[in-house]
């Protein structure tokens, strides 16, 4: 199955997605058919109540969980077809992850976590092409330290670089900013912002803040595996009432 040349221009795409745990009357529908489609060098935050199915959503467009039912592409690859192996390889080589909990090897100093990922892929380390990432994020001269070693927002940075250093095609942030003070969280806020407008990346956000969710140029809410709201250029003002509306719902 595949796209159309127009289709096929978009990061990712998602086509009548349904996601069902259990079976029965105790089935749980975490996603209820969701069309999503994702422009390439786009920054979209994904929001909504406890159990909206958002994190579910993120998992399954990054090939994180198998989908019930319907279709999802990256570039013009339908990931819900591919063998376990294959899956491997395009979320290596083609997706880029960003955590709450920063996900770093604790043996590994910052930069050895960074291109860790190239090292995987069997793919030549350009250290100067490394240095410009590192030099954008202000953590070149914290490379040669172990995570213990580092701060919350520099060990966020590394994960941020890690994740840009392959060039993939889509990248995904869970509640980036969640372990993070106000401060460094706004900074990395306008670094992801930057990365998208800026150096053309595409991310997409999950978040439960109403003022990350303003940095991005797109919102889209989910309430019981829907998505009832998809908002363009999202103030935090319109972000918060669309999550009241969304919890009320």
């Amino acid at each position: 199955m595949t796209l159309s040349a127009a289709v096929v221009e978009l990061a990712a795409y998602a086509r009548d997605l349904t996601k069902v745990y259990g079976s029965g009357p105790n089935a749980v529908h975490a996603l209820a058919g969701v069309d999503l489609e994702i422009a390439r060098g786009s920054f979209t935050a994904v929001m909504g109540p406890s159990g909206s199915g958002k994190s579910t959503l993120m998992h399954c467009l990054a090939g994180l969980d198998r989908v019930t039912t319907g279709h999802v592409y990256i570039g013009d690859s339908d990931i819900t077809t591919l063998p376990d192996r294959d899956l491997t390889r395009l979320r290596r080589d083609r997706i880029g992850f960003i955590f709450q909990a920063f996900n770093l090897l604790p043996t590994m100093t910052g930069l050895q976590n960074i291109v860790l990922p190239l090292e995987l892929a069997g793919r030549r380390v350009d250290l100067a092409a490394v240095h410009v990432i590192t030099d954008s994020l202000g953590i070149t001269d914290r490379l040669g330290h172990l995570p213990s070693q580092l701060s919350g927002g520099e060990q966020q940075r590394v994960a941020v670089a890690r994740a840009l250093v392959s060039e993939p095609d889509l990248i995904f942030a869970d509640e980036p900013t969640g372990a993070l003070d106000t401060r460094t969280g706004r900074a990395l806020l306008e670094y992801l912002a930057h990365a998208s407008s800026s150096l053309g990346h595409t991310i997409v956000m999950v978040t439960h803040d109403p003022i990350a969710a303003a940095y991005a140029e797109r919102a889209i809410i989910l309430s019981d595996g829907r998505i009832v709201q998809d908002i363009p250029h999202p103030t935090s003002q319109d972000a918060l009432a669309a999550l009241n509306d969304a919890d009320v719902a």
